[in-house]
């Protein structure tokens, strides 16, 4: 039996009454929570595609969210002015909206990846390359976030622009935020740690085909409008005329509702920006890290849109838009201080427990004191806004395509203006400033004009009151300390055991320089000591270098992946063969400021003349540089720190290989502590994937383990222990011999006496590890579980229990071997 369409109630005079959509609201929201929550899954996988293609850097994250609000608001201002709204049913287009996201986001992660291979003889690498790049990422993202913008203006049709539809469509956006929490959290806590790319891709297409059916099937049972009347369907030309007048009248003194919630979504997104960069330092920056603040930063802004959308039908909308700027001047001060004043003291040491599913309760909870007051109130202003402007000849469509596109326009400023300019510029403490006096002026905006109209005294004088407050909070804002910047999550345990020498906020990290309670010199990014004058420090940052350029016979050309404190690039400035050393660092801050504290170390290599600094990440200088070189070593951040295991995956060492000299050598490093064994396993199976007959040395503290690094080249590895020490005896290289007794390597057999193991030895123990490829970046999500972990002695002990003396690498004279034995023994034990 064919099914009835819901009826339409007829009013007395024969005319169709009103539809009542009101029993379809749960369903709509459900609609759009589901559509949120592949949106979430989609940014979160692009991101880590602009990774890929652009580098792990400002930018990438810049590009993202310029992308991501642009197409937003380029679709919810195109939608309105494209399609007809009465010759559509509105859910029908939304269903045609939802189809064409998950069609468009699927090519996006086809098309993505492609650039780089595209652009690799054209566009070259630098830092023009690198916009390059991005420009043509953003042009792919475009097409599906676009879409995604239109999504909301077409719903919005299907309602009116009385304060029960405009309560509606808030309640539309705060479900559409729900959904976008939980996709955040299943992307990144789940769909991207258990699977891949690929996968969660389908996973956000799916949800979009579902949305797209189900939208198509409410289509087809109701009307195209909740409140079909004649009115609505017959309109003459003058009406039109007048009804047109009066909208424009309408904008005219509708345009500080407009800058207002411009402004607003300027400061979101900047304080996101921000704020993250902050979180990150102090939880660790970990993908889950990142997870955790965004979907702490969409709860708030679920929060505020639901509360908003409930109030606007019994509060004036545009006062309360503008109190609620004023309210955000306290919230952004409450957040800087706690950032800097309070989270930091918490007496929290996360070695405490090694469960990152604690951890995890304990940073959320941070992030929820920290930063939710000010997410619920900018989830807020978008009801209070879309109230504010609603009149009841509106087009809802047009009414929610301008207010969207108004506070995507400012969210697009907040994302490029404070990642790319103002962080490297001023820094955080003053970008919290900006944010606290931008809140204040969209106050002024809204509640000037409407004291100065209404004569509203009481208004004026909390006017007046707030800035004076304003001006205090301004004022009382605090920098970060400067051992948080240095130790991050570690700075309770730290901060009193150094004297910070210097700190510095770059486009894409911040660092700083220490003195250790010892003496030595430690150079810090982004929270962490990456490199030291300790000697265990010293001796894997020299023995990076110094391993390599032995292995070699003859080197003369090196890249070295990271600048660091300069000590490992340092290293091939001391053999008189070497005529060209090409470092790749991403952040500009770096070299100047290590070559300034560490030059005695690094011999002072910045100014080398053979030496060139290249500003680009690493993996597109190796696969757009046309050079082969004799020596190519890397010591990059942790693999735990999200992007850095783009520099440890498969791809990456086939680019490598690719890039090697005949008898080539390649050294990567691997920490042993903050790490587990399932870590540490996929580091090592996925080099020797590329380097079969790879072998590793080890870094060990009075026997114990600590880090190790790997080498490999395209040919078996072969070392002939006398004509080591030949070479080191040798005058021309005084300089070498020099650089290693500094370090306690006395000798040639002193050096090879680290020896941990070989690929073919240790393939029973590494059976069964995670590779990492670029389709997943498993390695990150690995890591990101276990750096509380300290199981570097444990990790060292089972590397060494498959060790033997490798005598298809090693030769030599039998009184060297014998000597290069006994240390092996002795020297671990």
């Amino acid at each position: 039996m064919k099914k009835k369409k819901p009826e339409i109630r007829k009013k007395e005079s024969g005319a169709p009454a009103a539809f009542d959509g009101a029993r379809y609201l749960p369903l709509l929201l459900i609609f759009f929570a589901a559509s949120g929550c592949s949106a979430l899954i989609y940014e979160i996988v692009w991101y880590q595609l602009l990774q890929l293609v652009i580098g792990s850097t400002a930018i990438s994250l810049g590009v993202l969210l310029a992308t991501f609000m642009g197409g937003l608001c380029l679709g919810s201002l195109a939608l309105p002015r494209i399609l007809t709204r009465r010759k559509y049913h509105p859910l029908a287009v939304y269903a045609s909206i939802e189809l064409g996201i998950g069609i468009c986001g699927i090519l996006a992660r086809i098309g993505i990846p492609l650039v780089d291979w595209i652009y690799v003889s054209a566009v070259g690498h630098g830092f023009p390359a690198m916009i390059l790049r991005a420009i043509v990422c953003a042009i792919c993202l475009l097409p599906p976030t676009i879409l995604m913008g239109a999504s909301l203006p077409a719903m919005a049709r299907w309602l009116q622009s009385t304060p029960r539809g405009v309560s509606w469509l808030g309640l539309m956006y705060g479900a559409n935020t729900v959904g976008a929490v939980f996709g955040c959290l299943l992307a990144g806590f789940y769909l991207l740690r258990v699977f891949d790319l690929a996968t969660a891709t389908y996973v956000a297409a799916g949800i979009n085909g579902a949305v797209a059916l189900a939208s198509r099937f409410v289509a087809a049972e109701t009307p195209s409008s909740t409140t079909e009347t004649v009115s609505d369907q017959h309109i003459d030309s003058a009406g039109e005329s007048q009804s047109t007048e009066a909208s424009r009248e309408q904008s005219e003194t509708n345009w500080p509702i407009y800058l207002t919630i411009a402004i607003s979504g300027t400061c979101a997104l900047g304080a996101e920006v921000v704020w993250t960069r902050l979180l990150g330092l102090m939880l660790g920056a970990t993908v889950y890290t990142f997870s955790i603040i965004l979907a702490v930063f969409l709860i708030g802004l679920g929060m505020g849109s639901g509360a908003g959308s409930i109030v606007t039908r019994k509060v004036d909308s545009r006062a309360a838009l503008g109190y609620s700027q004023l309210l955000l001047v306290a919230a952004i001060a409450w957040t800087a201080f706690m950032i800097a004043r309070s989270l930091p003291y918490w007496p929290i040491n996360p070695l405490l427990s090694s469960s990152a599913w604690y951890t995890f309760q304990i940073d959320l909870a941070r992030v929820i004191w920290a930063i939710l007051p000010a997410t619920i109130l900018w989830g807020a202003s978008f009801p209070l806004a879309l109230a504010a402007a609603a009149s009841s000849d509106d087009d809802p469509g047009q009414l929610v395509g301008g207010i969207y596109a108004a506070n995507t326009a400012g969210a697009i400023l907040g994302a490029l203006a404070f990642s790319m300019i103002l962080i490297p510029w001023i820094g955080t403490q003053q970008c919290e400033r900006v944010l606290i006096a931008l809140s204040v002026a969209s106050a002024l905006i809204l509640l000037g004009p409407y004291v100065w109209t209404r004569r509203a005294k009481g208004v004026a004088a909390l006017l007046v009151a707030s800035m004076l407050a304003a001006g205090f909070l301004v004022s009382s804002v605090s920098a970060v300390p400067q051992g948080l910047i240095a130790y991050g999550r570690r700075f309770m345990i730290n901060y009193n055991r150094s004297q910070i020498m210097y700190v510095g906020e770059g486009l894409n990290s911040s660092i700083a320089i220490s003195t250790w309670e010892d003496g030595a010199l430690q150079f810090h990014v982004s929270g962490k000591v990456e490199a030291s004058t300790e000697v265990y420090d010293m001796r894997l940052q020299r023995a990076l270098g110094h391993m390599a350029a032995l292995v070699h016979p003859n080197p003369k050309s090196v890249l070295v992946v990271g600048f660091g404190a300069g000590v490992t690039s340092g290293t091939f400035v001391t053999y008189p063969s070497i005529r060209r050393i090409i470092i790749c660092e991403m952040e500009p801050l770096v070299p100047p400021t290590a070559t300034r504290y560490f030059a005695a170390q690094n011999y002072d290599v910045m100014h080398d003349p053979r030496t060139q600094i290249v500003y680009d990440d690493a993996r597109h200088f190796v696969l757009t540089t046309p050079e082969k070189f004799d020596v190519i070593t890397s010591d990059p951040i942790h693999p735990w720190v999200k992007g850095s295991a783009t520099l440890y995956s498969k791809e990456y060492f086939e680019m490598v290989r690719a890039h090697l000299n005949p008898s080539g050598v390649v050294t990567q490093w691997v920490p042993l502590y903050e790490s587990d064994a399932e870590t540490v396993k996929s580091e090592i199976a996925t080099f020797f994937s590329v380097f079969p007959g790879g072998t590793v040395w080890a870094n060990a503290v009075e026997g114990r383990g600590y880090d190790v690094y790997l080498l490999g080249q395209n040919v078996p590895t072969k070392i002939d222990v006398d004509q080591w020490q030949a070479r080191l005896e040798s005058r021309e290289n005084a300089r070498v011999m020099e650089s290693l007794r500094n370090v306690g390597f006395n000798s040639a057999m002193d050096l090879l006496s680290t020896y941990a193991g070989q690929d073919s030895d240790l393939r029973p123990w590494l059976a069964g590890a995670e590779i990492n490829s670029d389709s997943n970046l498993r390695l990150q999500y690995l890591a990101g579980l276990a750096l509380n972990v300290s199981h570097e002695d444990a990790i060292f002990g089972q590397i060494l229990g498959y060790r033997r003396f490798p005598s298809n690498v090693i030769s030599g004279s039998e009184e060297r071997l014998g000597i290069l034995k006994r240390l092996m023994q002795t020297g671990t034990q």
